[in-house]
């Protein structure tokens, strides 16, 4: 009798089990691919072919910035924005390295002023990757005369002289690029995946 039990309860079982497992695959059929993928599908769609998702550019918060202890308050508006910090370092900048940065200002009138107030303390120089992130850093920091930025803009908020203007952003792709292997050696920047980075890139 207690052996007719046990076959009768293994039967049972069995059915049960192969009925829950027909259950689950036709519950699992009906989830997209990449919900079921998790983090390996992120990982796929992080390396998208979409034309700029991973331009650079290179943002530099001047000696005034860090003074009034502005470079917080500046990368939080880039990382807001959705873009990916891939470089950053504090720095005393040598006047070798500024008159190759500012190598077209060399025979401006206000250059040697320029180079006195750029070595006159620290600078924080960043670099962001993201898509249009050239054109868009410009339009975040605003007109290079602050009188002339609109509200909302780095200049415009935190700036009142063109003297003094806070923050340097690249004006082009190629002056990005330039610039960025002027400040920073290949193995400063950092080459990583953000979590978000398929919310923020891929249209």
């Amino acid at each position: 009798m207690i052996v007719l039990q046990r076959c009768i309860f293994m039967r049972i079982g069995q059915q049960f089990c192969s009925r829950n497992q027909e259950t689950t695959k036709s519950l699992v059929s009906g989830f997209p691919t990449a919900l079921l993928g998790g983090h390996r599908a992120a990982g796929l769609r992080s390396r998208s072919t979409l034309p700029n998702v991973r331009e650079r550019t290179l943002i530099a918060v001047k000696p005034d910035g860090v003074q009034r202890r502005l470079v917080g308050q500046i990368i939080q508006r880039f990382e807001q924005r959705g873009f990916k910090l891939v470089g950053l370092k504090m720095l005393q900048v040598s006047e070798d390295l500024l008159s190759q940065h500012y190598c077209e200002l060399r025979t401006k009138p206000f250059y040697p002023s320029l180079l006195l107030y750029m070595t006159s303390g620290p600078v924080v120089v960043m670099v962001w990757e993201g898509y249009n992130v050239v054109q868009t850093s410009r339009t975040m920091v605003g007109h290079t005369n602050p009188a002339e930025a609109q509200a909302g803009t780095v200049r415009g908020d935190f700036s009142f002289h063109v003297s003094r203007n806070v923050v340097h952003a690249s004006d082009s792709l190629e002056g990005a690029q330039r610039e960025i292997q002027l400040w920073f050696q290949g193995s400063e920047l950092l080459n990583w995946d953000c979590c978000d980075q398929t919310s923020t890139c891929e249209l």
